[in-house]
């Protein structure tokens, strides 16, 4: 009850909830980070056609004694080379293309596992709000029982009732208690779940949210909708296209490569020099075909394409879980509805059945064991209850997930959506050797 005054004056919603996981959620900032190194890939595809440019000083300083006479020397030397692949039969622009898809699918991984994520903590605020509800329920039935009980004992002592009433009430009371430790427990572990996903401790919980009308009017809209936007489909197909172009970087292995290269340099001896010093250049291309490699050629060509065969697969695969994902998600909608009604109509009849039982026991006509039936009819109808309309709200968010709008952006959350495509446009341009690049 102290928990719930706290909540009450500090009330968090589903979206405050969700908002506040996002921004703290370690596995959304590693996937971030992922993206970000994904993107490195561009860059180095890239340098495989740019120039190579080096700079190289060495020096020596040496002494000999030679016929009784001490002879010493010192020279240094300095040099520039430059070198670039100027053709590699579109090997690089194979290995770029595939870079791009790579880190295209970094960047679906993140909307993965921001959906996760999001997810996870909408599980866990179910699980705390309905373990509250279940713990102040065992607590009703904690004191009905208690009544229960005293009642049993005033009637033994007045000669109208037995121990046996007694002893039954006594039973019960045991039993609700063991339940409320059960429930307590259950809610603490919950509570510890909830607090490790959104960073704070769960106070003034409500299961009203405005997140239903995105759910689609029929299945098969949203089975469409699903396919078209979810992540893990749009991930499929970029790992198709990185497979495709690691097909074409293996296949351009068996054509020709051209580069040039030249270097600068000087050179002294000293103390008095020699005919060596002075300054050197030299500039040469070099057109290399390979005849064999030992199989290695071939053996990259046939993996790259059964690498391809197998992002086709995975695609398909990737359909067929998504599709079976909204199909569940929406049954479960449907079964949570109509176990809301049941649970309804249960709750309605078990407590009218406990006020007649209640009374005709009062007449003498029914018996404490008939009461103490009929109360635990009524709980298991609250509790059946409880757990559908957890079921419910649960469901919903597990649709927007399958879907593939259980995002930041889709749910209207006040964050900054976590994305690497600012650092990938960023880092698609840089030539010069940065140890940073401001996004």
């Amino acid at each position: 009850m102290a928990c719930g005054s706290v909540g009450a004056a500090q009330a968090q919603s589903i979206s405050q909830a969700l908002a506040a996981a996002y921004d703290h959620a370690p596995d959304l900032q590693a996937a971030l980070l992922s993206a970000k190194a994904s993107a490195e890939g561009i860059v180095q595809a890239k340098s495989g056609m740019m120039p190579t440019l080096g700079a190289s000083v060495s020096g020596s300083q040496n002494a000999s004694l030679v016929g009784g006479n001490w002879q010493s020397g010192s020279s240094l030397t300095t040099g520039l080379s430059y070198s670039q692949t100027i053709f590699d039969n579109f090997r690089t622009e194979a290995q770029v293309e595939a870079a791009r898809a790579s880190a295209e699918v970094a960047e679906h991984q993140i909307r993965n596992a921001e959906q996760n994520v999001l997810l996870e903590v909408v599980q866990a605020y179910m699980s705390v709000l309905s373990g509250r509800e279940l713990l102040a329920l065992r607590q009703e039935n904690i004191s009905f029982f208690q009544a229960q009980v005293q009642a049993a004992q005033d009637r033994l002592d007045v000669g109208e009732g037995t121990r046996i009433d007694v002893a039954q009430a006594q039973a019960r009371l045991a039993q609700g208690q063991a339940a409320y430790q059960a429930s307590l427990g259950s809610l603490q572990t919950a509570e510890a779940t909830f607090q490790r996903l959104v960073g704070v401790r769960p106070q003034g919980l409500s299961t009203s949210h405005q997140y239903s009308n995105l759910i689609p009017r029929s299945l098969d809209s949203a089975i469409s909708e699903a396919e078209i936007g979810h992540p893990g489909i749009l991930l499929a197909k970029a790992g198709i296209r990185a497979a495709q172009a690691g097909s074409d970087a293996a296949q351009a292995g068996f054509g020709p490569t051209a580069s040039i290269s030249g270097s600068v340099g000087t050179s002294w001896t000293g103390p008095s020099g020699g005919p060596q010093d002075g300054i050197r250049g030299s500039l040469g291309f070099e057109v290399r075909i390979p005849i064999y490699a030992g199989g290695a050629i071939g053996s990259a060509v046939r993996q790259a394409n059964l690498n391809q065969i197998k992002s086709e697969v995975d695609a398909m695969s990737a359909y067929d879980q998504v599709r079976e994902a909204v199909i569940s998600a929406w049954t479960g909608i449907q079964s949570a509805d109509a176990q809301i009604s049941a649970a309804q109509a249960g709750v309605s009849s078990s407590n009218t059945v406990l006020d007649g039982v209640i009374q005709e026991r009062d007449l003498g006509t029914r018996t404490t064991l008939d009461v103490l039936n009929a109360q635990a009819d009524l709980t298991t109808a609250r509790e059946s209850l409880i757990n559908a309309s957890n079921s419910k709200v649960v469901a919903t968010f597990a649709l927007l997930s399958a879907m593939g709008r259980l995002t930041a952006t889709d749910l209207g959350l006040p964050v900054q959506v976590k994305t690497a495509v600012p650092y990938t446009q960023a880092v698609e341009d840089v030539w010069q050797e940065l140890r940073t690049i401001a996004e």
